[in-house]
């Protein structure tokens, strides 16, 4: 089987390839690269195996003219730049010993135990810089072909090495793996007997890998089967999966700019605290916050389309959909693009120097509720020949 693609056939790539293997060195892709060209999905970070060793990298680089950055040197990483593209360059290694979260690793190693170290066997596929693909375990194409997620070799021993092979293994499933036919149940096990070893990894590390889980098309399926395992309750204390499907059957039916919303789909979950859990950031935390309150509010699509923008205010509707299992208004195209259009007509200026300070700011807030209740048809003059706010009737 052979590998095609601009991607391979691009330049810095092959003379990065061709600086490594300059003295008799292999210089193999490996990984992602590899398993996307097969599947035809996008290529984008390019990984390389050698046998040369760190120092050797990075002295073939350099008399090819080529950039060397020691990125990760003591696990054997080199990352070479060529024409401003970054390819990571590993030597060929093998375990000696692991707590869960970093290896002591050995670089006298052959393709064959390069191989066997990696996570799943769709990953342990290498090409060389014509694409002839090599699969050393023999499992790889067969796995990647029946969109198989399988762990290499004994999946409690893969799992011990690095507990964040556990999140890798459903957001894996999420992105590459069969829906139809569901999660290896090996792997399974394996992911529920060592769930425990997830509280020595960073909340930095699992929001990152969460992030990606959640953005897959269809993340339901890898949720529930977290759910099921332990796992999720473990990350994400209080998340329920019940309404994921729905609401990605909604984001489909709806046509939503943003179908693979992570964050939106992380409203839908809940939990008692997404935003440490997951260490979010301070934006990504208003925006869930906001989201998760307008599910609720009594606002229709076309108020909070005006509160939230086009893209907000579909989310919110999807969330609902989703949520009380009911379809939106037919007409929620056409209120949503009308909320997003309305203008307030009234600005501060308008009340100054009358007003000044929080009364200033009471007042607008008056005149935009009663304008929003008009369905934006008020104009400037009728807001502002509006009675004070002291002598209005606002209950």
């Amino acid at each position: 089987m052979r590998l095609s693609g601009a991607w391979l056939s691009r330049a810095p790539t092959q003379a990065v390839l061709a600086a490594i293997s300059a003295q008799g060195h292999r210089a193999l892709l490996v990984g992602g690269c590899v398993r996307n060209a097969l599947m035809g999905l996008t290529v984008g970070d390019i990984d390389i195996a050698t046998d040369a060793l760190p120092d050797q990298v990075q002295a073939l680089a350099q008399r090819a003219g080529l950039r060397a950055v020691p990125t990760g040197i003591a696990h054997g990483t080199i990352t070479v730049v060529a024409d401003g593209i970054g390819h990571e360059v590993t030597t060929f290694r093998h375990d000696l010993h692991g707590d869960g979260r970093h290896a002591i690793v050995s670089f006298q190693a052959s393709l064959g135990e390069d191989a066997a170290r990696r996570d799943f066997t769709m990953n342990a596929l290498y090409a060389n810089a014509q694409g002839d693909v090599i699969d050393p375990l023999g499992l790889g194409l067969a796995d990647l072909a029946a969109r198989r997620l399988r762990f290499v070799g004994d999946a409690h021993a893969r799992i011990c090495e690095d507990y964040l092979r556990i999140l890798r293994f459903f957001r894996f499933y999420a992105q590459y793996g069969n829906p139809d036919v569901g999660p290896d149940p090996e792997a399974l096990a394996a992911c529920a007997a060592h769930c425990e070893g997830l509280s020595q990894l960073s909340r930095e590390r699992i929001g990152a890998e969460m992030r990606k889980l959640l953005a897959a098309p269809n993340p339901a399926p890898a949720l529930g089967a977290m759910a099921a395992t332990g796992v999720l309750a473990r990350v994400l204390p209080g998340a329920d999966p019940a309404a994921l499907a729905v609401l990605v059957h909604f984001e489909a039916a709806m046509a939503l700019p943003t179908p693979a919303n992570w964050l939106r789909r992380l409203a839908v979950l809940g939990g008692q605290d997404p935003q440490t859990a997951l260490r979010l950031s301070r934006a990504e935390s208003r925006d869930l916050a906001n989201m998760v309150a307008a599910i609720g509010a009594p606002d229709g699509p076309a108020v909070l389309a005006y509160r939230l923008g086009l893209v907000g205010a579909g989310d919110v509707l999807a969330l609902r959909a989703a949520i009380f299992e009911q379809p939106p208004d037919p007409a929620w195209r056409e209120a949503l693009a009308q909320g997003a259009a309305a203008r307030f007509p009234v600005s501060s200026s308008d009340l100054m120097p009358g007003l000044q300070g929080p009364a200033l700011g009471a007042r607008l807030r008056m005149l935009e509720d009663r304008w929003i209740g008009s369905g934006f048809v008020l104009e400037r003059a009728d807001l502002l020949a509006l009675p004070d706010l002291s002598e209005s009737d606002l209950s």
